[in-house]
């Protein structure tokens, strides 16, 4: 079950956090990456990268865990989630990560998901699948 986070504002009212809703708190309008992409992003910078231990795990981390290995498909994967705009950021961003390959495992995964159309999900998720498994 997910688990609701509540966020004090100011004069005392509460806002609740439920990813499962897409409640996001103060990151509502936020735009989301992928693993990929942020991984794609640190490869990139033109800096020598700062010498702090955060910053090498969160590298370590996305080298680990991208599932997109060159910056053509994970801009590949953007432009597919582009294309059904019923697709929450937050949702796309998770699908980019998690890599379902079935409609039934996303939605248990993305609990939102549960309204989007299975066939539309299923061809998305194929086409995503497709893209991890044909990248150069």
């Amino acid at each position: 079950m997910a688990q609701v986070h509540e966020r004090k504002l100011r004069r005392g009212q509460i806002e609740d956090e439920d990813a499962s809703k897409l409640q996001l708190g103060v990151f509502q309008n936020v735009g989301c990456l992928t693993i990929s992409e942020v991984k794609h992003l640190i490869d990139k910078r033109q800096l020598p990268p700062p010498d702090m231990p955060v910053f090498k795990k969160a590298y370590d981390y996305v080298q680990t865990f991208a599932r997109f290995k060159t910056q053509d498909a994970a801009m590949s994967v953007r432009e597919v989630f582009k294309k059904d705009e019923s697709l929450h950021q937050f949702e796309a961003a998770q699908i980019g990560n998690l890599c379902p390959e079935e409609v039934d495992e996303a939605r248990t995964l993305i609990p939102s998901l549960q309204n989007h159309d299975e066939q539309q999900l299923q061809a998305l998720l194929d086409e995503v699948a497709t893209l991890r498994k044909f990248q150069s």
